[in-house]
């Protein structure tokens, strides 16, 4: 199926109106729907779910320290919407086969109000899960300015209610950043980017069974329906359009991107060949603006970019993406430089509106870097690979399931290293729950003998990050045959936490892992 390229304008997620205040916090709904929208002028219109109906939805906008309560509300149909395979964890009979728990990725939470995966519920909470029974989530937002975004988070269902639509921005704000000058109001748009494939009557379509390549044995009887090892969809949409267009001004813009695609990474450029800005990351502000000609994104990656368009009147430029997948060492018939190789489009035919007083500070902020001084403990953490009992490629954690006893317990308050030790062929966007975290290096070692003897021998010197991956982190790209080292300070509440690799069909099957914070031992 042909599709027009850039034929729609970008839609800008609106943003959430509270309920009510009371008592030093602001109160918000939200119903996750079926819904149908259209995701291109030449399709009919598609099934999908939404927060408050739509996809992606509503953008949060709160103030650093503010309190804010959250009602989340299943509203969606007993029946899926996508196959779901239910011999993975969390998703065994009687178990129902819609679920949803929300995470707010990127948060300060208490663990109760995480989205922690077996806290589940059901249309109108009729069940819920083991772990928690809370509905109402709190987040104190008490943390660097930053776009966040809330998504699905049920166990073993994560992939499929996130495809359905269950994700949107959430930004958090203070005096401090709306002080740089940065461009703001109608010159500051979130660009959520995701892949789907849509078929030609306007459905979603997702596999129900991987391929015969990706199997041990491909004789082997399996379930139907069954999850796959990654999916790539056909179609790039931002926003919620497939190849959308967006008119802008010869001024600059800010461009807050989140990857929300399931297992696809993106190289972003532009067809101009002009420069981002890159002023944040996942956790924020970075220190100091970095100028770069392509920027590489993982899935729950976020990256905060300034485009100048001053000297483009008349332009047209295309937001395109040259990223291979699986990453790095993709199938050439995951990346097609005519439809998965292009984003969106800029168009700059509109007028200058107002005199462009916005501006990129040489500093933006003072971040500071972890020592490693006074590290509680250091960990090795091994990405795995082998094949489930039905002969299905399988991702883990350490070389543990989901359910094996917790084996990570940092102490509240302190300082922790850890080595993600890939021993696979992907790179793995790895996401820590609580915190924020710094990358302190990556470095080649051989992975031959580490599976053969346990032991690291590294190949390699340390390569320090790139700067603009030097500021504050809550998904990292654990490349392989290298050890990436990240720095975290677990806190400030202790409780049960996960992370996970964040390609969604490894996260259910089965690359995530509990950890819990536990307290400070009293003296």
């Amino acid at each position: 199926m042909k599709l027009a390229k850039f034929v729609d304008p970008l839609p800008i997620p609106k943003t959430l109106k509270p309920v009510f205040r009371k008592n030093g916090t602001t109160h918000y709904r939200v119903r996750m729907r079926q819904v149908m929208q259209s995701l291109h002028r030449d399709l009919p219109k598609t099934k999908l779910w939404g927060y408050n109906g739509i996809y992606p939805g509503p953008k949060f906008e709160v103030r650093r320290g503010e309190r804010i309560s959250v009602l989340w509300e299943n509203k969606l149909p007993k029946n899926h919407l996508l196959p779901v395979d239910t011999s993975l964890h969390g998703t065994r009979p009687p178990t129902p086969k819609v679920r949803t728990v929300a995470h707010l990725h990127g948060a300060r939470v208490r663990s109760d109000s995480d989205g922690y995966p077996e806290a589940w519920f059901t249309r109108d909470f009729a069940k819920k899960g083991p772990a928690f029974k809370n509905k109402v989530y709190q987040y104190t937002n008490d943390q660097r300015p930053a776009m966040l975004w809330y998504h699905d988070h049920a166990l073993g269902s994560t992939r499929l209610n996130l495809y359905a639509g269950l994700a949107g921005p959430y930004f958090i704000r203070d005096h401090q950043e709306e002080a740089l000058q940065l461009p703001k109001g109608r010159y500051e748009i979130p660009l959520v980017i995701a892949d789907r494939t849509v078929r030609s009557d306007g459905s979603l379509y997702y596999p129900r069974r991987p391929k015969p390549s990706d199997l041990a044995n491909p004789k082997n009887k399996i379930p139907t329906p069954s999850i796959v090892p990654e999916f790539f969809g056909k179609q790039i949409l931002v926003n919620g359009k497939i190849w959308p267009y967006l008119n802008v001004e010869p001024r600059k813009y800010r461009f807050r991107i989140l990857n929300a695609s399931n297992a696809r990474f993106y190289n972003l450029k532009l067809s101009s060949g002009q420069y981002f800005y890159q002023i944040g990351s996942d956790g924020g502000l970075l220190k100091k603006p970095v100028k770069v000609k392509q920027i590489l994104i993982g899935p729950a990656e976020r990256v905060d970019v300034i485009v100048d368009f001053s000297k483009m009147t008349g332009k047209k430029i295309t937001l395109t993406n040259n990223a291979d997948a699986p990453y790095p060492d993709g199938d050439s018939e995951n990346l097609n430089p005519n439809t998965t190789g292009l984003v969106m489009q800029f168009r700059v035919n509109q007028p200058l509106t107002v005199k462009d007083t916005s501006r990129i500070p040489a500093t933006l902020s003072s971040l500071v870097r972890y020592s490693r001084h006074n590290v509680r403990k250091v960990r090795y953490l091994s990405l795995n690979e082998t094949f489930d009992k039905y002969g299905r490629l399988l991702q883990l954690i350490t070389n543990r399931m989901w359910d094996a006893p917790i084996t990570e317990n940092p102490v509240v308050g302190t300082k922790e290293i850890w080595n993600l030790v890939n021993t696979t062929d992907d790179t793995h966007p790895i996401h820590v729950h609580l915190v924020q975290f710094q990358i302190l290096q990556r470095r080649s070692y051989d992975v031959k003998y580490y599976n053969r003897t346990g032991k690291i021998r590294f190949t390699g010197p340390p390569i320090r990050p790139p700067r603009n991956e030097r500021g504050f982190k809550d998904t990292v790209r654990a490349n392989p045959g290298q050890v990436t080292q990240i720095i975290a300070r677990f806190g400030p509440y202790t409780g049960k936490y996960v992370w996970h690799c964040h390609m969604d069909e490894h996260e259910d099957h089965d690359m995530m892992r509990p950890f819990k914070v536990i307290p400070k031992k009293k003296n």
